[in-house]
Parts: structure tokens; sequence; C-alpha cells
């Protein structure tokens, strides 16, 4: 079978994608199948300053269309551009980045009209804006009947599918994972924290990593770090990010008296961001809302165990009670204190935890979601 994918994706932004798409282009090269990748923009307004759009991750030939924040760019002339990338695209298949815009409708309908087929990546699940599911249901069950198949997370992505008319036979999972630094050597991951914790003289510290905005639950985990300074006095919270919260939750940290024990270390990326993994007892994901949790990858994949909210759509596949992690109800400033805690003694073997982190992460890594996707798209030019 010789055939053509081109895949569109949002953002050149996107590390974690840049690796797989890099791994994509790598299978392609033994196999039937030719891959081109488009990337629309250079980032978006939310990751401004959050992390710097870096080139080096995307190992592949692209074609860019525009430089930039995607947002910046007017709907009729993005909807117009990306329609005819699809239409005189000489492929067999063409992979949307999403549903949720009506550019990626425009361009489904040009896989329509020139008979390609079409699939989409859906980064959504049930949890996502509940209160708008009624509302938006029926537009989605349209798209999604109208696709020759689904890229998601995980089993969360693979059930909001299926409730909204797709057929299990043509969704597609876990088709995402995280980048890791360059430099990263996943031989060395035990020693390396045996190593970091040593030095930290095995100091209780909690870790978040991601944007500081509302829907990461930020305020929740600081409410339940002041519990914990209660019973735990040489306990430390480092948060890592940048966001529209930033100020707010100093003044909520300063207001705590917490301001000697919470640390805002601001973006980092690459071995500053592993060394905070490495050195940090568990990182904290208290998000409201989370298609999955791609900072839970990472951290595993540092041997760092996590917490997260039930929210977190990571919780089927990565966190496995007690092994490499627990989850708590999200919001729920108690019932994260109380995981807090048993998190620390849980947690206390730093070699047998990473050990176990790293085993349940294995299959999570790019070259893997790669292989599903090459996979997944033979079975939909068979078909």
């Amino acid at each position: 079978m010789n055939a053509s994918v081109t895949i569109f994706h949002n953002v050149v932004w996107s590390r974690h994608k840049g690796a797989v798409l890099s791994a994509l282009h790598n299978i392609s090269g033994s196999g039937s199948i030719r891959y081109s990748m488009v990337q629309i923009a250079d980032t978006e307004h939310d990751r401004i300053g959050f992390s710097d759009v870096d080139y080096s991750f995307h190992s592949y030939p692209m074609k860019k269309l525009y430089s930039g924040c995607y947002e910046d760019v007017p709907t009729w002339r993005m909807t117009m551009r990306l329609t005819w990338e699809v239409l005189k695209a000489k492929t067999d298949l063409v992979v949307l980045p999403g549903y949720h815009r009506p550019e990626y409708w425009a361009m489904m309908a040009a896989c329509i009209l020139t008979g390609k087929r079409g699939a989409v990546f859906c980064d959504s699940t049930a949890r996502d804006n509940p209160g708008r599911r009624v509302i938006t249901s029926i537009p989605k069950r349209v798209f999604f009947a109208l696709c020759d198949g689904y890229f998601g997370f995980g089993e969360r992505s693979r059930e909001y599918l299926m409730s909204l008319g797709a057929k299990k036979d043509k969704i597609f999972i876990p088709c995402q994972a995280a980048a890791l630094p360059r430099a990263f050597n996943t031989d060395t991951v035990v020693p390396d924290r045996i190593e970091h914790r040593a030095a930290e003289n095995n100091k209780p510290i909690f870790l978040f990593v991601g944007r500081l905005s509302a829907e990461k639950g930020i305020n929740t985990l600081v409410d339940a770090f002041k519990q914990l300074k209660e019973r735990v006095t040489d306990a430390e919270l480092r948060l890592v990010g940048t966001g529209p919260l930033s100020e707010q939750l100093k003044q909520q940290v300063a207001e705590s008296g917490l301001s000697d024990s919470v640390k805002f270390l601001g973006s980092l990326q690459d071995a500053p961001l592993s060394h905070e993994y490495f050195s940090a007892t568990c990182m904290v994901l208290p998000s409201t809302r989370e298609p999955w949790g791609l900072v839970t990858n990472e951290a595993l994949s540092h041997g760092c165990p996590v917490i997260v909210s039930d929210s977190c759509d990571c919780v089927p596949e990565l966190v496995v009670e007690g092994v490499s992690g627990y989850a708590f109800q999200a919001g729920d400033v108690a019932g994260l204190h109380r995981t807090m805690l048993k998190a620390l003694e849980a947690f206390a073997d730093t070699e047998g935890v990473a050990r176990r982190c790293t085993e349940v992460i294995q299959r999570f890594d790019p070259p893997s979601a790669a292989a599903n996707i090459a996979r997944s798209c033979a079975l939909m030019l068979m078909n």
C-alpha cells in the first residue's frame, strides 16, 4: 500500500506534539505511507510567556502557514487558507487539529468535496465544560459522524467520543505523549532522582508545573499546603509557570503566612525543569479541568510520583493508586491535604518509587504514540 497522509497541527509551540511528529517522520522512512506535516502558526496567546517556541523539537519537514499567534489571523482568512490547503493537497487522508473552530469545519467540508478521508485529534473528554455539553453535543455529533477516525489521549477520550456517536473501532489511543529535554537520559533517571532528593536532604517538596490560571486549581493547592504546614513544618511548595493569576497567588501566599515556604520559580525549561522534577517529593496537578495533563507524563518520566485531581484525564492510565500517585476530588482542600500527607509516607522510598513511575510511563513515550498514529492511519486507509 502506497498512500499519503497530511497532518495539520495548530501551533509549533507544542513540544510534545513536535516529538511525536518527529518520531512519526522517522517511521515513515521505512513504511509505505508518506506523511506531510502542516503547522498552522507559531503559538497561541495563552502560551506567550510560559515557554518559548522551540523548533528543535520538530525534526521533520514542515510547512508553516503563519508566523506569530494563531488568534492574530482573522478567522475568514484562516478559513480560506486552510480550506485551500486541503483542496489542493495530493493526499489520501487529512488529519485535522480539532473540531471547535469554523475553519476546521471548512476543512472537513473540503475533504468531503475532494473525496479525501478525514480524521481528527480529540483532546476533549466529558469532564470539559460540562455545563455546555447539551448545547454543543449536536454539532459535535454531526462533525464526528463525518470523520473516518479519531486520535485521543486515553480511555476517557474514547468514552467521550463514543457518547457522541463515534464508532469504537475508529477511535485510536493513546496517540499523544510528552516531550522530554534533549539531554534527558532515561537510563539515569533512578540514580539522578536519588542524587537530587539526597541533595535536598529528602525534604518534603511539592511541585506544581503549569500555567498559573484559574482552571489549574492552584488556590486549592495553596490552601491545602497551608494546612499541611501546621503538621509538616519543613515542607516546601514550588510553583513553576506564569499566567494571569500570578499576582493574586502571591497575595494569597503572603496573606496565608507562607512566603518563606512557597517559591514562585517562573517559567522553566529543559535542565532547570528536570532539576525540579528530580528534587520534588511529588508533583501536584489540582486542575478543575484537564484533558490529560502532560506534566504528569513529564513527572513520571523523571521518577517523580504525582497527585492529581480526578478532573485530570490521565488518571485511568498514569495514576496508579499508591504506585505512581494518587487522585483526589477537584476543589476539595481537605481531600488534597490528606492526600499530600499520605504521599509523604507512601513515596518515602525514593528508589523504589522512581522505578515504579518509570515502569508506568514507559509506553507513553513519543515513539509509542507515533507508532499508534501510524498503525491507525494504515487501518483507516485500508477501509
